[in-house]
């Protein structure tokens, strides 16, 4: 009975090793930004940890607050919103990087972002104050618009007068 014992007991602790390994890499990788768990998975494996060892330790950062799929979507939100990205295409990408919906329209919705007032500002930003007097030039700054995720609601709001 002692030797099952033993013979079980490194294969735990080498277990333990790995998951405080990976831990330490997720705790590192989440002290520069906020990541989603896709993300951090995808991180972790490219280092060849076993999936269900990176899925118990980000069980774990759950469970504790330090890992966050909303978190990490209210700061992206925010940050591409200060850049002049719309929602479309926040939306499309926090997806890409595995934020579920529910997580996604909840920080769309709280960021506080008068997108029409956000889709003008780029507008501007780019093109100057003046609006296009010609068509190929508004649909040069409307593609403009597009590109950074604006809506048709959006766009129309940016060329009001």
């Amino acid at each position: 009975m002692d030797d099952d014992t033993s013979n079980e007991r490194p294969e735990d602790e080498a277990r333990h090793a790995e998951r405080l390994a990976i831990r330490k890499r997720a705790m590192d990788l989440l002290a520069r930004r906020e990541h989603a768990r896709a993300e951090l998975v995808t991180k972790l494996k490219k280092h060849e940890y076993a999936a269900d060892d990176i899925e118990a330790v980000l069980d774990g950062l759950v469970e504790d607050g330090l890992q966050s799929d909303a978190r990490y979507a209210e700061a992206a939100v925010a940050s591409k919103a200060r850049r002049g990205i719309g929602p479309i295409r926040i939306r499309a990408e926090l997806r890409g990087a595995g934020v579920g919906d529910g997580e996604i329209e909840a920080a769309l919705a709280d960021a506080g972002v008068d997108w029409d007032e956000l889709a003008e500002a780029a507008r501007r930003k780019r093109f100057g104050a003046e609006l296009p007097a010609d068509f190929p030039a508004r649909a040069k700054q409307m593609r403009f618009l597009q590109r950074r995720g604006f809506d048709a609601d959006q766009l129309a709001a940016a060329f009001d007068d």
